[in-house]
């Protein structure tokens, strides 16, 4: 028997197999999908489109269906079901889609049913369905370069297919829209053009003399037609064609003085095109014929530079500058404008007569002559002989005893002997053939002699003659000799005597000296170039590189066989002009290469280089003297111990360090700052009339120049003191200098001016002038006589502060009583002190007189009578006028004493004065060199 449950059991199986029956199919749809998408929208074009069958439709619920599932959690879409009853469907994205980004998308997708209920409970699937979804591109990106801007460089004279590749992308992710199809020059009139690739080429031949570079825009289109945002710059570079030679140096240099060594070329190099060296050769060659005497040289006196390269004393200036002393050479053609550097122009027309007391007697077997020379070639076939230095018989005869001239590009030195000295057949001419003897240019001779051997040094490097020949001596004669410069004296065999053998070309510093013959240390100071090459950092220079100087140090060679090294070296060449006031000017450059290559002597031609060095104008110092302009001094004092004209002097030098600026109402200069350099002269002038010898002298103690560059000379004219030396040496010189007068009786002043100079004159001091006036005896006893009767005739100066302060109730300006009395009192003392200290001085008047230390400002007086100004309450101011007063009794008494004495003759204490200085005294010549010994009226 079934039981109730049994029954409900059946029943519900039962109810299961009927629904079952009803769901019995699954819903159906395509094995595969393609999509497509735009990006930026949310919506898929799916073929075929989706739609999904079940068999049991028109059942209701199993019939139908209700869901598209995707399997595929990282897909970016979903499906929703349009009709359940057709099972139509769409596929759809969640959001924007960026091709981009992602180009494709796949996924799986399923359909389901709705079941047999509402509840979709019993829901069957269909298959799997595969879809693929393809994003379809949108043209959003413009092309963009790849590099901001491009560059090329092209040699001048070709046609080139391809210069160079210029290359934009788009971001784009189709290739309609990715993919870049036109490129475009957008710069007008230029010979370029560019294909679709975006290759630049050339239209025509580039010049580049006419243009050296060329800037192009360029712009650029993707396939989609859009172009560029922003065109991008090509900058083609014309090169010449390749030439060998030096690149990358500058036409001119400047230099500013003082600045040391300055690199010539720091950014040059070589360009050899390529080509394999095996070495290379450099000359740099600096060219500086123009200045001076060749180059840069110190433009001080020949004295003066002897002087500073210690040669030996006693040679003699044939070739002074023109004065009234040595007025041998005031007919002779001067160069002017060569910066204070004294030269003298021979056309073939002047000479000089050297006058007899300058030149020395007798040349013993060791002298030196010396003498700058700049002579080109004679004219003519056969040339005569140009004599530059010669002695020959005065009259009478025609004699050369000693010459020094040119004949044929060669010099030839003369030297005749006289049987005083000698009566064998000897060397008497010494032939020397050079180069420098004709080629234009300055050179520095010196003929050393110590007889029979005679040595030439030129530019400091010595040359022994090429041919030597004897002769026999002179025979000896009375006839009187004649030194000459620029051509030989002719006196004798002839109807009228006549210079002769005339010498053209140009001379300067032309010295005698005999007994010595010069060092070749002094001749190479000398001579010495004060510019020239140089190299910086020697000590980096590589090993491999080999150099050479000249003496000069004007031309510098250098070899190497690596071309960087050798470019290297040539960076490092530099000019320096060690003076401290330089020749401003141009220096002319010339630079020299020869390259080897492997295998071959020369492989290519280096052209030379030609370039300047600005020498700029030194700032030109100011030498300013001070000093005490007036002095006053009795006649003793010139008599005995003499007068220190330049006792208070200073001596400074000054440059201006700024421009000027001018305004309308208002010009101020720049900043004035001391500097210290060298003098080479001073000049102590005498104005109005000259010196007396017999009576007036300028002396100086010799021992002031020891250990000093520095020597003077004497005249009734002035004193000279010359030499290369500080400022400081010669204040310390000038101080010492003192005026001496035995018998000043008839003058009463004295006036004497003081001028210095730096570089022979180039840079000159202002006139100081000193002016020395002298008090006589009466002059002295009426000054004394003021001075004691002072106290007689007091003048009373009251301070009205003063008596304000100590008497108000006297404000009325009448002084009372206590105050005359308090004044006569003091009065009265003054006279007894007076009195008394002139009985004392009385007995030691004759130690007083001869002291020779007395103080200078004891002898200056002041004709103005004597004021003393008394305050009443202050008995210091009484004392200092007590000084006065005793001072001037003293000096009146002793005046009285000796008066007579002093009319008559000097002291014996003068007379002992007069013979100690007379030691010291400079020697006298008959004027000096630099000084103009015109008389001034005042």
């Amino acid at each position: 028997m079934l039981t109730a449950a049994s029954l409900l059991a059946v029943v519900a199986l039962g109810l299961s197999a009927a629904h079952s029956k009803v769901n019995k199919h699954k819903p159906w749809i395509e094995t595969s999908y393609h999509g497509v998408i735009t990006e930026n929208t949310d919506v898929v074009l799916l073929d075929p489109p989706l739609v999904a069958l079940d068999k049991d439709a028109p059942i209701p619920y199993a019939g139908e269906i209700c869901a598209f599932n995707i399997h595929g959690l990282e897909a970016p879409f979903e499906a929703v079901v349009l009709n359940g009853t057709s099972g139509e469907g769409q596929v759809r994205a969640r959001g924007l889609v960026d091709c981009e980004l992602q180009k494709e998308y796949t996924f799986i997708i399923q359909a389901h049913d709705c079941g047999s209920g509402p509840g979709g409970t019993e829901g069957k699937k269909s298959h799997k369905a595969v879809v693929h979804i393809q994003v379809n591109d949108v043209n959003e990106f413009a092309p963009v370069f790849r590099e901001p801007q491009y560059q090329a460089a092209v040699t001048e004279g070709k046609i080139y297919d391809n210069i160079l590749q210029v290359e934009a992308t788009d971001q784009d992710c189709s290739p309609q829209y990715s993919q870049i199809c036109n490129y475009q020059i957008t710069t007008t009139n230029i010979p370029f053009a560019i294909d679709r690739n975006g290759n630049i080429r050339n239209t025509e031949k580039l010049i580049y003399d006419e243009e050296q570079q060329y800037e192009i825009q360029v712009t650029a289109w993707d396939c989609g037609q859009k172009r560029a945002l922003h065109s991008v710059l090509v900058r083609i570079d014309v090169k010449p064609v390749c030439k060998p030679g030096w690149q990358g140096w500058n036409k001119r240099v400047d230099y500013e003085p003082g600045t040391g060594s300055k690199p010539l070329f720091p950014k040059m190099h070589l360009e050899t095109c390529g080509g394999p060296l095996s070495s290379v050769r450099t000359t740099v060659d600096l060219l500086t014929s123009h200045i001076g005497k060749g180059c840069d040289r110190e433009t001080y006196s020949e004295k003066s530079m002897q002087k500073l390269c210690g040669a030996s004393s006693g040679s003699t200036d044939l070739l002074p500058a023109p004065s009234a002393a040595t007025n041998w050479t005031t007919s002779l053609m001067t160069d002017s404008g060569r910066d204070s550097d004294l030269i003298f122009r021979f056309d073939g027309h002047q000479a000089a007569k050297i006058p007899d007391w300058v030149v020395p007697q007798k040349l013993m077997d060791q002298f030196t002559i010396a003498t700058w020379m700049k002579h080109g070639p004679s004219p003519g076939l056969r040339a005569e002989k140009e004599t530059l230095l010669c002695n020959s018989d005065k009259t009478e005869m025609n004699r050369h005893h000693y010459s020094l001239y040119v004949h044929n590009c060669r010099l030839v030195f003369l030297l005749r002997r006289d049987f005083t000295q000698m009566d064998t057949f000897r060397p008497a001419e010494f032939h020397w053939k050079l180069d420098q003897i004709c080629d234009k240019e300055w050179h520095y001779y010196v003929v050393n002699v110590e007889f029979p051997a005679v040595t030439l040094y030129v530019d400091g490097v010595t040359f022994d003659p090429y041919l030597v020949t004897d002769d026999w001596p002179i025979h000896p004669s009375q006839i009187d000799v004649q030194l000459t410069v620029g051509a030989c004296w002719q006196g004798g065999e002839v109807t009228k005597p006549r210079f002769t053998q005339y010498f053209r070309g140009s001379l300067s510093g032309m010295t005698l000296r005999p007994g010595k013959i010069e060092s070749q240390k002094v001749i190479s100071c000398l001579q010495a170039c004060k510019e020239g090459l140089d190299i910086n950092s020697l000590e980096s220079l590589d090993k491999s590189i080999k150099f050479h100087f000249n003496p000069a140090q004007s031309i510098l060679v250098m070899e190497g066989e690596d071309l960087e090294n050798m470019n290297t070296a040539v960076k490092k060449v530099s000019y320096i002009n060690s003076r401290q006031f330089p020749t401003p000017g141009v220096r002319h450059l010339r630079i020299s290469t020869t390259v080897q290559c492997f295998g071959e002597d020369t492989c290519i031609t280096i052209p030379d280089i030609e370039a300047v060095v600005m020498v700029l104008q030194p700032s030109e110092p100011r030498i300013t003297i001070t000093g005490m302009e007036r002095q006053t001094h009795p006649a003793s004092d010139l008599r005995a111990q003499g007068v220190a004209l330049f006792r208070q002097l200073h001596i400074i030098s000054t440059v201006n360090t700024g421009d000027t600026v001018a305004h309308s109402t208002d010009k101020r200069q720049g900043i004035l700052e001391e500097i210290i350099h060298n003098l080479d002269y001073c000049d102590i002038l005498v104005l109005g009339e000259e010196l007396r010898p017999d009576q007036e002298s300028l002396q100086l103690q010799r021992s002031i120049l020891h250990g000093k560059h520095l020597d003077a000379t004497n005249s009734t004219s002035g004193m000279s003191i010359y030499g290369v030396d500080s400022m400081a040496n010669y204040e310390e010189v000038i101080r010492e200098v003192h005026y001496y007068n035995l018998r000043p009786e008839d003058l009463t002043e004295r006036r004497f001016r003081l001028t210095c100079s730096e570089l022979n004159g180039r840079y000159t001091s202002n006139e100081f002038n000193s002016e020395v006036s002298i008090l006589h005896n009466s002059e002295v006893r009426a000054h004394v006589s003021q001075s004691v009767a002072a106290p007689k005739h007091m003048q009373l100066v009251h301070h009205p502060y003063m008596i304000d302060e100590l008497y108000p109730e006297h404000t009325s300006g009448v002084p009372s009583v206590a105050t005359m009395v308090i004044v006569m009192c003091i009065a009265s003392l003054v006279v007894v002190v007076v009195l008394g200290i002139y009985r004392i001085h009385l007995t030691h008047q004759q130690e007083v007189k001869l002291s020779a230390t007395s103080n200078e400002q004891d002898g200056t007086w002041d004709d103005s009578a004597l004021t003393i100004t008394v305050n009443p309450m202050e008995n210091v101011q009484y004392a200092q006028a007590t000084e006065e007063v005793v001072t001037s009794e003293e000096e009146n008494e002793e005046e009285d004493e000796d008066e007579d004495e002093d009319e008559d003759d000097i002291t014996s204490a003068e007379s002992d004065d007069s013979e100690e200085e007379a030691d010291v005294q400079l020697p006298t010549i008959q004027g000096t060199k630099r000084l103009n010994w015109q008389k001034t009226t005042y």
